[in-house]
């Protein structure tokens, strides 16, 4: 239960008798609200561990999305982060997508998952074909959307640049009713990493700058760069791997302050940290800038280097962050005004196209 996942269990609050197709479904690993609705999945649902493996069927995701049968719906709405805004919509269907991202690993984020030393030989002979024909259907199927939203104004100009399509910028939920404030004031007992532990996060960055600070820093999440992540963390750094809810509630609440060192698309995790009261520190670049005020809810560095994490953790106990201020900029965010934004979008699309309103 990411933040794409997040996003659409507000969807299937709007839209409660939809059906959710989906290239993979594990039965119980997702919201009641989710398990609730008819769920269809691809011919990969059956596909040998693919449970665990899902990631070695990428070059199948555009194959298998394609052979969703969508006729007899009216409106078609698709949460994208790889392919799902690839879906062939039915005769005279609206097709509307949320846009997480376009396909980072095929884009401007090649070099993170398959640059130097992360492929063997055989990775090497075929992961630059596949990515490339990944990138002409990834383009060539966004024709396909009759709308884009983007989750900030970082993905809409990623969705202009590769799509050459404009966004409306819609940013994803935050629960604020969940995520609250403890009810004491204590300082923080050590910083805070939410995160997927994939190469794009940049979380050996936080491992350097933490290394010989005395400093705690925990980090939930797991991933594919779990094992080399462990194998050079500093002695300062604690893995929890993945945590429910509310004991992820709960570590927000004792942080010193929440970190998001990588370019993120958004990044929800810093205005979960703001709607428990905590601060956070973010990377300039990417969508995490666009919800942190430098010095008010947060501190933004501009380098990616270890040294400039480093300068802004040390700012950390120098300013008295307003618990109040932090609160509001995560309740400008809440569900309410995320489910609203997204019913005016496809009220919207629906009364511009044939669809009449």
């Amino acid at each position: 239960m990411r933040g794409g996942e997040k996003v659409l269990v507000s969807l299937a609050r709007l839209f409660p008798d939809a059906t959710l197709f989906t290239l993979l479904h594990v039965k119980g690993s997702v919201a009641p609200e989710l398990e609730r609705l008819e769920v269809r999945t691809s011919f990969l649902q059956h596909a040998p561990g693919v449970r665990h493996r899902y990631r070695q069927y990428l070059p199948l995701f555009p194959l298998a999305v394609e052979s969703f049968d969508l006729r007899g719906f009216d409106l078609v709405l698709s949460s994208s982060h790889c392919v799902a805004k690839g879906v062939r919509p039915g005769p005279g269907a609206v097709h509307l997508c949320y846009c997480h991202t376009p396909m980072r690993y095929v884009w401007d984020r090649y070099d993170d998952y398959f640059g130097p030393g992360r492929l063997g030989p055989l990775g090497r002979l075929l992961i630059p074909p596949i990515c490339a024909g990944l990138r002409g259907w990834d383009t060539a199927s966004s024709a396909r959307v009759h709308r884009f939203a983007a989750n900030s104004a970082y993905v809409a100009d990623r969705i202009r640049r590769y799509y050459g399509r404009d966004a409306v910028v819609v940013p994803p939920p935050v629960d604020c009713d969940f995520f609250t404030p403890p009810q004491d004031c204590r300082p923080g007992e050590y910083d805070l990493i939410v995160s997927a532990l994939a190469p794009y996060k940049r979380l050996d960055l936080a491992l350097e700058a933490y290394r010989g600070t005395g400093r705690p820093l925990w980090v939930v999440g797991s991933g594919p760069e779990e094992p080399r992540l462990r194998a050079v963390a500093p002695p300062e750094v604690l893995f929890l791997g993945r945590v429910d809810d509310v004991r992820l509630r709960e570590l927000y609440r004792r942080c010193r302050a929440v970190l998001m060192p990588g370019i993120e698309d958004f990044g929800i995790v810093p205005l979960e940290a703001m709607a428990c009261g905590r601060p956070a520190v973010v990377f300039a670049e990417g969508g995490g800038a666009e919800t942190v005020e430098h010095g008010r809810t947060g501190l933004v560095f501009h380098e990616a280097r270890p040294q400039a994490l480093r300068d802004a953790v040390a700012m950390l106990d120098g300013i008295g962050f307003d618990r109040l201020a932090l609160r509001a900029r995560a309740e400008a965010h809440r569900r309410q005004v995320f489910e609203a934004r997204i019913r005016a979008f496809v009220s919207g699309a629906l009364c511009h196209g044939d669809a009449g309103c």
